[in-house]
């Protein structure tokens, strides 16, 4: 079930999914999806035996997450908050995000609505560069982040940040799909500063993986 104003599951939520069908999960394994959306990853995870905690800032997803938990016959503790603000002080074993990562122009209002789940500030990493800071301390040890993004939003910066951070950090997936209403229409000002090459006509998801070491 998706609401209006929740993001709908779309190509990063499954190429997210894929790479958490390939991470080893042991029953009762502690994991956290940030950004749940409508919940479809902290469904994922739960159906592997995963003890889930879905966190969003909007109420909406939230409501979203819990009845989609509900219909599914899952128990997904679904928690209303900015980022990690909801889970202070508690530890996981697997982090998932889907954060907003499409670079927005300056001086535009604060999004609002389903706008929330993609405009991240003029370079895309308004949330990807709190989730790389904040995400080490929730972290239990050989814990694993699983995190979608754009390569509009520098992926090379998430790795670099996480592996300053102490952990192992690396692209496993990557997948190019065709432009979406968002960057279709920002495509001209995403050339003008050159986060989108002329000849592209494409845009590159991946997945970074980075593992606390033991």
């Amino acid at each position: 079930m998706v609401l209006p104003g929740v993001y709908a599951p779309q190509e990063d939520t499954a190429l997210l999914a894929g790479a958490l069908s390939d991470e080893p999960l042991p029953p009762g394994a502690a994991v956290l999806d940030v950004g749940t959306g409508t919940g479809a990853l902290a469904v994922a995870a739960a159906l592997r035996g995963g003890r889930v905690t879905a966190v969003d800032v909007s109420w909406r997803a939230v409501c979203a997450a819990r009845v989609n938990a509900a219909r599914a016959g899952l128990r997904i503790r679904v928690r209303h908050g900015n980022l990690f603000t909801p889970v202070r002080g508690e530890s996981f074993d697997l982090v998932l995000a889907n954060p907003p990562y499409v670079p927005a122009p300056a001086g535009g209002p604060p999004p609002r609505g389903a706008a929330r789940a993609w405009d991240a500030g003029h370079d895309g990493r308004m949330v990807l560069d709190r989730i790389c800071l904040e995400v080490p301390r929730l972290l239990r040890p050989g814990g694993v982040l699983l995190l979608v993004q754009s390569a509009l939003s520098d992926p090379a910066r998430t790795e670099a940040l996480l592996r300053e951070a102490g952990l192992k950090a690396a692209v496993t997936r990557r997948r190019r799909i065709a432009f979406g209403p968002v960057v279709r229409g920002r495509e001209r000002w995403l050339r003008q500063r050159g986060l989108l090459p002329r000849a592209a006509y494409e845009e590159e998801l991946v997945v970074v993986r980075a593992e606390l070491p033991v």
